[in-house]
């Protein structure tokens, strides 16, 4: 605060005695450190409501920048989550438009050409799933066969007339 070297605090001591004189210089010298110290603790109270508005003020500019570049990085977010949904809507429109279902054709008949034969052999397995086996039955052995084996399996005859 002050700039005071010991030799001017010396000269100031000497003044004081002189001019207040030896028996009230104690009750000036305690009333001059309270006002001092009351002096120094005010200075250091301004300083802290300075520094503490200041840190305010920055405070208030940040959170304005962190807003700012919130409202930017949301607006951009919207920005691509839009050019997304048309993306995939064009799409949607590109596979719609690709993809005609013909619901007139009949199975096994091209457009525009005659029927195809159909096949009168039994179907085993149908186009694009899975396989079934043919039908298998069970032939009975003799009791005097069965002992200790399992029944043959036998496929089932076909009745095919031609």
């Amino acid at each position: 605060m002050f700039d005071f070297g010991f030799s001017e605090l010396v000269v100031i001591a000497v003044v004081a005695l002189i001019v207040v004189g030896p028996e009230r210089l104690p009750k000036v010298a305690r009333t001059a450190g309270h006002l001092l110290g009351r002096l120094q603790r005010y200075v250091s109270d301004v300083k802290s409501d300075i520094k503490r508005e200041m840190q305010l003020d920055e405070l208030k500019a940040l959170q304005q920048q962190v807003e700012q570049q919130a409202r930017e990085l949301e607006s951009s977010m919207r920005g691509e989550a839009a050019k997304i949904e048309a993306d995939v809507n064009k799409t949607v429109a590109e596979v719609k438009s690709g993809v005609t279902v013909d619901t007139d054709r009949t199975p096994g008949t091209e457009p525009g050409g005659p029927a195809a034969v159909s096949d009168t052999r039994p179907v085993t397995h149908i186009a694009g799933g899975p396989a079934t086996p043919a039908p298998v039955s069970v032939a009975p052995l003799s009791d005097s066969a069965s002992a200790g084996r399992e029944p043959a399996a036998v496929p089932a005859a076909r009745s095919e007339k031609a």
